[in-house]
């Protein structure tokens, strides 16, 4: 008996499937962006000596302990209504001696003088606070200044902050929306463990 020989496959559009299988791989697949918080730190301080005088009235103090309690300027408070406290703090009261300070800052982008709040807001964290909760404090923190830069932003352009293109206006919001946070080192202060 004679054998057949046996028959070829055909494998001419196996580099069309592999092909298909990693288009399909780069379209499905998510890629890991990396996420944080967007904050400028301060420079480093010149002179460690130096004794900064910020008035008490200035200063928003935001505690936060390790069972996720926190305190606004000694108050219990909630994270859900600390992005309204500080857009209130942060805007302008001038003859308000319960908010923080006023002074006119000469802007040279609008051309004129412009009142601008000396507040600051102040975070103290326990080490035993959750990263969740640190996160959302974050977060309702850099609400609240973008609340404050799209009042500013339509206040002179008309347009919310994240729409502005134009790279001198956005640095004109930032100078009269400067993110003023004051982050200190956590300590054991809540209770903690």
């Amino acid at each position: 008996m004679a054998k057949r020989p046996a028959p070829e496959i055909n494998a001419g559009s196996m580099a069309d499937i592999a092909f298909l299988l990693l288009i399909f791989f780069l379209v499905t697949t998510t890629m890991d962006v990396d996420t944080g918080i967007t904050r400028i730190l301060p420079p480093p301080v010149k002179n460690k000596n130096e004794n900064v005088d910020v008035k008490e009235r200035n200063v928003l103090k935001v505690l936060i302990n390790s069972h996720d309690l926190m305190l606004v300027n000694g108050k219990p408070a909630n994270v859900d209504n600390l992005t309204e406290k500080v857009v209130d703090f942060m805007s302008l009261h001038p003859n308000n001696k319960a908010y923080p300070e006023v002074q006119a800052k000469y802007i040279p982008e609008l051309g004129k003088k412009v009142l601008m709040s000396k507040g600051i807001v102040s975070l103290k964290n326990d080490r035993g606070t959750s990263y969740q909760m640190y996160i959302k404090v974050q977060d309702a923190i850099a609400k609240a200044f973008n609340i404050l830069k799209d009042q500013q932003s339509l206040k002179y352009y008309g347009v919310k902050y994240k729409e502005l293109v134009d790279p001198k206006k956005i640095k004109t919001i930032n100078k009269l929306v400067p993110i003023r946070v004051s982050e200190a080192e956590p300590e054991n202060v809540g209770g903690g463990d």
